[in-house]
C-alpha cells in the first residue's frame, strides 16, 4: 500500500507542484497548484466526460425507467433485467461517477501532504530527496498566492468559492429530483434516489465549503479549479451531445 501510495500519487503530485513552482512567475505555490490541478484534470478527463455522459444519458432515459418501472412493478427480477438492457443498450456506465469521486480522494490528500509535509520538509522548504532526476530544486517558493492569500493558512474566500462552484456544477450535472405523487406508494429506491440527488445538489456544497476551509486554502483552491473545469466540462459535454 506504500508503495502504491508514493508511487501513483505522492510523489507524482508533490514532484509536479514542485517543477511548477520552479516554472510560474515568483514561485507562487498557489499558480503552481492550479497548474497542477489542471495536469490531474485532463488526466482524468476520459472518466470526467463518461461521468458527464453519464448524469445526460441517465436523464433522457429517465422516461424509459419509468416505463419499464410501471411494467414491472410486481416482478423485481425482470424489473431489474428490463433496466440493465436499457442501460447497455444507451451504453451506460452508473459506477464512472463513483469512481472518479473515490479516485480524487487519495489526490486531495497527496496535494495536502505535499503543500504541509513534503515527506518530513513542509513548503517553502523543499525535500530533494523526493524530486525525479529531472526537476529543479526551485529557487524561489512564495507561499502568498497572488500576493494577497497565504495558501498555507485558512482561506475563507476561497472555501466559499469552492462551495459556490461545487453547487454550480452540481445543478448543471445533477438532474432534478422528481418529486412523489400525492397517490403514489412508497418506493425505498425512489426516495433514496430523491434523496441522493437533494444531498448531491444542496448538501455537497456545504460539505466542500467546510472541507476546504478546514484543511487548507490549497485545497480550497483546488476544489475551485476542478469545480469551475468540471463545468466547462458540462456545457462542452451538452454542446457536442
Amino acid at each position: 500500500m506504500n508503495y502504491i501510495w508514493h508511487t501513483f500519487f505522492f510523489n507524482p503530485i508533490y514532484n509536479g507542484l514542485v517543477f511548477f513552482v520552479d516554472s510560474v512567475p515568483g514561485g507562487d505555490v498557489g499558480i503552481a497548484i492550479i497548474c497542477i490541478t489542471i495536469l490531474v484534470k485532463l488526466f482524468l478527463l476520459p472518466l470526467s466526460v463518461s461521468a458527464a455522459r453519464t448524469q445526460r444519458v441517465m436523464r433522457e432515459i429517465e422516461p424509459q425507467l419509468k416505463d419499464i418501472k410501471e411494467k414491472h412493478k410486481n416482478n423485481r427480477e425482470e424489473l431489474a433485467k428490463a433496466t440493465m438492457d436499457v442501460y447497455k443498450e444507451a451504453g451506460l456506465r452508473p459506477f464512472s461517477s463513483i469512481f472518479l469521486l473515490f479516485l480524487q480522494i487519495p489526490i486531495i490528500f497527496a496535494l495536502y501532504w505535499s503543500v504541509y509535509r513534503g515527506g518530513g520538509v513542509p513548503f517553502p522548504d523543499i525535500n530533494a530527496a523526493l524530486l525525479y532526476s529531472f526537476v529543479p530544486v526551485p529557487e524561489a517558493v512564495n507561499m502568498i498566492f497572488l500576493g494577497f492569500i497565504d495558501i498555507a493558512t485558512k482561506s475563507l474566500p476561497l472555501a466559499a468559492l469552492a462551495g459556490i462552484t461545487q453547487f454550480i456544477h452540481a445543478r448543471l450535472s445533477i438532474p432534478t429530483p422528481v418529486p412523489r405523487k400525492a397517490n403514489e406508494p412508497a418506493d425505498f429506491k425512489a426516495d433514496f434516489a430523491r434523496n441522493m440527488s437533494l444531498q448531491m445538489r444542496y448538501v455537497m456544497p456545504v460539505v466542500i465549503f467546510f472541507v476546504a476551509y478546514s484543511i487548507s486554502a490549497a485545497i480550497a483552491l483546488y476544489f475551485t479549479v476542478s469545480n469551475l473545469m468540471a463545468i466547462a466540462q458540462e456545457f462542452v459535454v451538452r454542446k457536442h451531445r
